[in-house]
């Protein structure tokens, strides 16, 4: 096994990471597959998809994830939501995991988080699993070949599983560790297995860099008319919702599946791939997503298999309800070449309600689109855990608390400042459940969904007749072609209409009580949405 193409004088050596074994760099991915499978970090299934299991961890760790706080950063991050670790525990943590690399294998791809050049950032990856460096190749962008003879990164990022920390020499919460040092521009991941963790600090990243240059970063797909990338939709959505399943939309050409950038000249992906939920995935309403699983090189995380056949059963989450599937974004027949589109024309917000109370779409103005964008609302379902009885709210601003490392504030304002600028429509789409909460209602049709949005995007939906939501305030179409009428009146679908007005009173309390900790950041017309 040899090494691809590098900078003869950007060696890890060149960087004072010294003293490691073989190190491979930028190996293209039959020799990641070849490497992985010789070192038994998992299985070739069929069409050389790579399966792979991820241990104690199969999600992402939000707990374990730390922000060096610097005098740099010390004002400018959001520290109720990211853990602080101090520059003395931090130099440390990176002086152990350096040791204790020494003498092993390491992986590196010189990769780029961003498909506009103009506000990319060069990363390079250095991991211990070679099914990881296959995964990061597939999730950012890859240079050209030539590139990589200039290639010189902005930020660094370690990944060692193997690596336990110590919590109390190294100021974090556990053995397992993410730790940000935007001055050192490193990223240090340790004692996890998970592949998510790679991807989500690139993300994490440029959510604190892009602000400051005046571009929205997004948690979100996107997609855009054949032949039109001025008629651009972006898709935000907390996992579950159906980001990745809508945005797939044969009719349209996909941009990206999850992360995104609004800049002065329009949309662009983040990533050069896609990291698709599996569990229940069916082949026909989700053919392309399903054929990726078949095709060489796609990383399958935490599925079960038939040890014969190599046959993935979708229905068994034994291992995990997360289990996914990595797969370049060429993968995908209708996917966007450029990974760029114009400004938002359509805003989609979607939710998962369990609590059968919103209708399954809504038509929002600006200060109500920041009010749901700051709230980030979905819900779990009751059965997910033991004690869990009913629905349980989850509100997780900007649709992806986790990856903000600056107030919510800061990226409401900037969603606001685009939408008043290029005139974008805002909408709120319910992919819950109608008739009913979780366990008694049933799921909202995909084909009503799809038709709901269908109407949005092509700009027919605007000219139906609305009526005013009497829970929060937004308009609600009273009719849509190929929609049942009663589905767009949530409360005329349950049976006993005073359980529903029970159940909508309570929603929107949670709503405000939540959004009480907005309040002195916001503006009287997002107030008043609030308040609706």
């Amino acid at each position: 096994m040899t090494s691809g193409r590098v900078n003869p004088q950007f060696r890890l050596e060149d960087q004072g990471i010294e003293g490691l074994g073989n190190v491979y760099y930028n190996l293209m991915e039959p020799a990641l597959v070849e490497a992985a499978l010789g070192r038994g970090e998992g299985t070739l299934g069929k069409g050389g998809a790579f399966l792979v299991t991820t241990g104690k961890f199969t999600g992402r760790s939000p707990k374990d994830k730390h922000v060096v706080k610097s005098d740099s950063v010390a004002d400018t991050i959001w520290w109720e939501n990211n853990a602080e670790m101090t520059p003395e525990g931090f130099d440390a943590l990176y002086l152990d995991m350096l040791e204790h690399m020494k003498g092993r294998e390491y992986f590196v791809q010189d990769l780029v988080g961003g498909a506009d050049p103009v506000h990319a950032i060069n990363v390079r990856m250095v991991t211990e699993l070679a099914w990881h460096s296959l995964f990061i190749r597939h999730l950012l962008r890859r240079p050209d070949l030539e590139d990589l003879d200039d290639f010189v990164s902005d930020f660094t990022i370690i990944n060692c599983p193997s690596f336990q920390a110590d919590p109390a020499k190294h100021n974090c919460r556990s053995e397992t560790v993410i730790a940000l040092n935007f001055d050192r521009k490193l990223i240090l991941i340790g004692g996890t297995e998970y592949a998510g963790e790679n991807k989500k600090s690139v993300f994490t990243l440029l959510n604190y860099l892009l602000p400051e240059k005046g571009i929205m970063p997004m948690h979100c797909s996107a997609n855009h008319a054949k032949g039109n990338p001025v008629d651009t939709a972006v898709f935000f959505g907390l996992s579950g919702t159906g980001k990745t399943t809508l945005s797939a939309d044969p009719d349209r050409v996909l941009i990206g599946d999850d992360e995104h950038g609004w800049a002065s000249n329009g949309t662009f992906n983040f990533e050069g791939g896609c990291y698709a939920k599996t569990i229940n995935l069916n082949p026909e309403a989700e053919p392309e997503i399903y054929a990726t699983t078949e095709k060489f090189g796609t990383v399958i995380e935490n599925m079960t298999f038939d040890p014969q056949t190599f046959d993935l059963n979708f229905e068994d989450d034994s291992l995990t309800a997360n289990m996914r599937c990595a797969y370049p974004l060429h993968y995908i027949s209708n996917a966007s070449a450029s990974a760029r589109g114009g400004h938002p024309k359509n805003i989609i917000m979607l939710t998962c309600d369990a609590f059968g109370v919103l209708p399954p779409i809504a038509r929002l103005t600006p200060a109500q689109a920041m009010y749901h964008f700051l709230s980030g609302f979905t819900s779990k379902v009751a059965g997910t855990e033991r004690g869990v009885t009913e629905p349980e709210p989850t509100f997780s601003t900007c649709f992806g608390a986790p990856f903000m490392p600056r107030r919510p504030e800061v990226y409401g304002n900037l969603l606001r400042e685009k939408i008043a600028q290029h005139g974008a429509s805002c909408w709120l789409v319910n992919t819950g459940w109608t008739g009913g909460a979780y366990g008694t209602g049933s799921r909202m049709p995909i084909k009503a969904t799809r038709a709901l949005l269908t109407a949005a995007l092509d700009g027919s939906l605007a000219n139906a007749d609305f009526r005013k939501d009497p829970n929060f305030g937004f308009d609600v179409p009273v009719a849509a072609p190929g929609v049942a009428e009663v589905l767009l009146d949530p409360r005329r679908t349950w049976d006993d209409t005073s359980a529903y007005d029970v159940q909508a009173e309570k929603l929107v309390q949670m709503f405000s009580d939540n959004f009480e900790q907005y309040l002195p950041y916001i503006d009287d017309d997002v107030k008043a949405a609030a308040i609706c």
